[in-house]
């Protein structure tokens, strides 16, 4: 399939190819819509490689299309594409394009500048083609509808249709033949001849056991339509210029490889959609071995072809638009061995791949014993990475150096998934999965040959070359000449400080590192070289979780009511300040986690709580000192009169108490809480808890002493101060009814309902209105206190009120359970008269040690100042985004309590639910974990540990610019 660079193309000898067709005016295009058609309509120019293609534009009726065949293609074909179309729209469950019947015939003459050709009058499918980034669910949709389109057309026979031209694969070798002459740059025409020439060996082996049908032959992102601007899912198919009989597997490649330019599809998530196409029509042995080489195929003929149609047709926009991502169709496409692609599509689909094994050898170092080598742990979950270690240049050396004292070798396994590897901040997929081992020595080692084979120098090492196999060692010095012959045991050289050791196939070349989702792919030119090193464990890393299993464990024993976050949830193994790692050491910015205020494994915290638990842990009716320290901190950070301090182990029981001294003072149960906001899950808390995005009947099940106003959201238009004046009407209305309200709870700055902050002196005018009926108020700080908000600790601050009972949680254990009530000394004791109050952990020597830890930690990090500064940067950057991104409506809170709201219609507000559900998916593949919150769940929570850096706060509005713009 190679070309002669140096031959002189001439396009009046294309015999594959077609000729371009005479230009088309809009005018022109109009006129013969009239004239031959009886169509009255405005026509504008579509783009097309080979045809004419015209938008009818009519008054009062649904536009058309006007389509205007090359001049090459035959009456017989068209109307075969017609019925093509009509089988579609009957059997794939889509739309298709029908054509208008005239004079009992689809097709019609049509002549321009002396060239006659064929035309047709198409419905035009309303909706838009699969631009920018393509979501797991349209890229697994697109290849169901290839299956479906495939079924659709198995039975369909037009003989006389049938045609030999250049995007039927089964004719590549002659097309490109023909095309890349045209290539211009030599360096990618050579790439183009040789990739497509390997493609089309693997082809050949099993060309005869393909089945061949009739397919739509260009099944691509820009061929078929969505008319959901939402989802985004393909529901209409378009343009069956290149419907043809020929391998029916040519239709899948056709399809994978119009996928690889879009942003965030790369060959592991282009597999989603083999996977959806073979649970539709199960592709056979021959096929899945065809596949990948068909898309390299195909990429390099798109390529090719857009050289070929910019020469003879150079004003052809459509063609010299689409080079670019042809480009990068093809690099995608070729960017590992045919081998391994082919291994990635037979495991993608539950089939196994072939992976040879080492040949005969003996140990790479025959005078060690199993005793003298130890493994290094680099996995995720190595002790040897704590406190952010993994993040130094050094790790790798520190931590495998640290090991030599007790071996003479240490050993790094092959298949772990080095954390050493792993970034924060970065959007992709790390590179981290080793596919070879790393050796480190005290002092020198001689190597000897494992196996009689041919050495070859490198600048680093050598090569051993036996058979089917090539083993590279870097790091060796070798008084070997370049094409020596050993045999088993001779002597290489020997290995100073370390050495890297990597079996490959002869032939074929591999990095040292490959991501998660083709690292086992890679397996099929790769061999564990482990099994050359005494004692050394092949493929066992501690690091390595099924996350698919794990998941179904869990399902069947953790109860349903316990959601977790995403459909297919990564597993968290590690936690670092504002990060998050999985078991495969993917780096994700965490931007939601509240509860974790001072950071992920924080090393003063952790100190705090093992030295603690050495010396005692106990319930708290013991007399220590931690718990009064402790309780006299917390009580200080309180305006007078709050002054004494009840302890417990969550923000629902904190709830849950502060309402039981409600009704203690009051003697009322009646409770008046504000809708669209969480409390908690026991009896009480859930009973004044009334976001339906957590309980969608919450307002139908209160009970009868509950009694709700709304929620008041300003920036939506009503006036700030009519939310005051009718939540103090109905105080007085319950006043007069009979019911006074013994308390009055509200977040001071609402959590699940976004991050809004409360109109200006709402709490002030309400919290008058329940204390003059006797009744107390009730701050719910466990969410938005502690500092969070920057400008100020508590968010009652903001209301400039003081409330008579504050609850706290989260922040102040930053993970561990602790919770905390705050009220008066009167209060407390009025409750004092009714009973007793106890909890078994609230307070105990561990939680109240680790309270300590945290204050510390916030007044020494200065946190607090760290939430105003970068909080206000990240919400002015987020404010910013709005500016460019209508979606992004409002961006509500302060400092590290923010909630960017994403609405459809900033005059109506109408919520965007199903696009922050999808923002927030795309986030997650990029890197940043977050999740929507509000009762219409269109709003973003972000309220990240309190350690937040303006790095990561950049990293955040990049990736959330990046979903907006090219889309989720």
């Amino acid at each position: 399939m190679s070309a002669d660079p140096s031959a002189s193309p001439d396009p009046s000898t294309d015999t594959l190819t077609q000729p371009a067709p005479p230009d088309i005016s809009d005018a022109l295009a109009a006129r013969l819509a009239r004239d031959v058609w009886g169509i009255e309509a405005s026509a504008r120019a579509l783009g097309s490689h080979q045809d004419r293609n015209f938008l009818l534009e009519r008054d009062d009726a649904p536009p058309l299309l006007l389509k205007i065949a090359n001049p090459s293609v035959t009456a017989v074909e068209l109307e075969a594409q017609s019925a093509a179309a009509a089988r579609i729209a009957e059997r794939a469950g889509c739309r298709a394009p029908r054509a208008l019947v005239a004079d009992g015939a689809t097709v019609r003459p049509v002549t321009v500048d002396g060239v006659e050709m064929q035309a047709r009058v198409l419905e035009f499918l309303e909706g838009s083609t699969l631009t920018g980034h393509l979501s797991r669910a349209a890229v697994e949709s697109l290849g169901a509808l290839a299956a479906r389109v495939a079924l659709a057309l198995e039975d369909l026979e037009a003989p006389a249709a049938e045609r030999s031209h250049q995007w039927d694969l089964r004719q590549a070798p002659g097309a490109l033949a023909e095309m890349l002459p045209f290539v211009d740059d030599a360096a990618l025409r050579e790439r183009l001849a040789d990739a497509s020439a390997a493609a089309w060996a693997e082809v050949g082996a099993v060309a005869a056991e393909l089945p061949t049908q009739f397919i739509h032959g260009d099944l691509t992102d820009d061929n078929v339509v969505t008319a959901d601007r939402i989802t985004r899912l393909p529901d209409g198919v378009i343009d069956l210029g290149d419907l043809n009989r020929t391998w029916a597997v040519g239709e899948l490649a056709i399809t994978v490889s119009s996928l690889l330019h879009h942003d965030g599809v790369d060959l592991a998530a282009a597999m989603r959609a083999v996977t959806a196409y073979h649970r539709v029509r199960p592709l056979s042995p021959p096929e899945l071995r065809a596949l990948w080489p068909l898309v390299v195929v195909r990429a390099a003929t798109l390529v090719a072809s857009a050289h070929h149609v910019l020469r003879t047709d150079p004003a052809n926009a459509y063609a010299a638009g689409n080079l670019l991502h042809e480009r990068a169709i093809f690099d995608a496409a070729t960017s590992v061995p045919l081998d391994v692609a082919t291994a990635l599509v037979l495991r993608t689909l539950g089939q196994s791949a072939p992976e040879p094994g080492l040949p005969p050898a003996q140990p790479l170092l025959p005078w060690l014993t199993a005793d003298d080598v130890v493994v290094a742990d680099l996995s995720p979950t190595s002790p040897h990475l704590h406190e952010g270690r993994w993040l130094t240049a050094s790790a790798e050396h520190d931590v495998m150096s640290g090991c030599l004292d007790r071996a003479r070798v240490v050993a790094a396994r092959f298949g772990e998934a080095r954390l050493t590897r792993s970034r924060p901040l970065a959007p992709d997929e790390p590179h981290n999965v080793a596919l070879g081992i790393e050796l480190r020595f005290a002092g020198r080692q001689p190597l000897a040959a494992p196996w009689a084979g041919v050495v070859a120098v490198t600048s680093n090492g050598v090569l051993v070359g036996t058979g089917n196999w090539t083993l590279r060692l870097d790091g060796v010095r070798t008084a070997l000449a370049d094409g020596s012959a050993v045999e088993v045991g001779d002597l290489l050289g020997e290995a100073d400080g370390s050495l890297w050791v990597q079996v490959v196939r002869a032939g074929a070349d591999a990095p040292r590192f490959a991501p998660r989702s083709l690292a086992a792919a890679w397996r099929a030119v790769v061999a564990d070289p482990s099994p050359l090193v005494p004692g050394h464990p092949a493929r066992s890393s501690p690091g390595t979780v099924d996350a698919a299993a794990l998941l179904a464990r869990r399902e069947a024993v953790f109860a349903d009511v316990q959601e977790h976050y995403f459909d297919d949830p990564p597993v968290m193994v590690r936690g670092w300040r504002e990060h998050l790692v999985d078991a495969d050491g993917r780096v994700y910015l965490d931007t939601l986690n509240n509860v974790t205020s001072v950071g992920h494994a924080h090393p003063r915290l952790v100190d705090a709580v093992a030295e603690q638990w050495r010396l005692l842990n106990t319930n708290s009716r013991f007399h220590y000192p931690a718990v009064v320290e402790f309780s006299e901190r917390l009580a200080a950070l309180l305006p007078e009169p709050l002054d004494t301090v009840f302890l417990v182990n969550s923000g629902s029981e904190a709830v849950d108490l502060a309402l039981r001294l409600g009704q203690a003072w009051s003697g009322r149960r009646d409770v008046l809480a504000v809708r669209e906001a969480y409390h908690g899950w026991t009896y009480l808390s859930d009973a004044v808890s009334t976001s339906v995005a957590d309980n969608p009947a919450a307002l139908e099940t209160r009970p009868e002493w509950v009694h709700t106003v709304p929620a008041p959201y300003g920036h939506r238009g009503a006036s700030p101060a009519r939310y005051a004046d009718g939540a103090v009407a109905e105080v007085e209305r319950l006043a007069a009814g009979g019911t006074p309200v013994g308390a009055f709870i509200a977040e001071p700055i609402f959590g699940n309902a976004g991050g809004v902050a409360l109109p200006d002196g709402y709490l002030a005018a309400v919290y008058a209105a329940v204390r003059a009926h006797g009744g107390l108020a009730i701050a719910d700080e466990v969410q938005v206190g502690y500092g969070r908000l920057g400008e100020w600790f508590w968010g009652f601050e903001q209301q400039g009120v003081v409330p008579d009972i504050v609850t706290v949680a989260k922040a102040m254990g930053s993970g561990h359970p602790l919770g905390a009530v705050i009220t008066t000394r009167e209060i407390a004791h009025r409750y004092r008269e009714g009973g007793y109050f106890f909890s078994s952990a609230g307070g105990s020597p561990v939680s109240s040690a680790v309270g300590l830890a945290v204050l510390d930690i916030l007044r020494d990090e200065r946190l607090q100042e760290n939430a105003r500064e970068v909080g206000g940067y990240l919400k002015a950057r987020l404010e910013e985004l709005g500016q460019r991104h209508p979606l992004l409506a409002a961006v509500h809170g302060s400092g590290f309590y923010l909630g960017p709201e994403f609405v459809r219609d900033r005059a109506t507000w109408e919520p965007a639910t199903a696009e922050t559900a999808a923002i927030c998916a795309r986030l997650r593949e990029l890197g940043v974990i977050a999740q929507p919150t509000g009762d219409h769940q269109n709003i973003l929570k972000l309220k990240p540990p309190m350690c937040f850096s303006r790095e990561s706060a950049d990293a955040v509005v990049a990736a959330l610019d990046r979903v907006l713009t090219t889309g989720w």
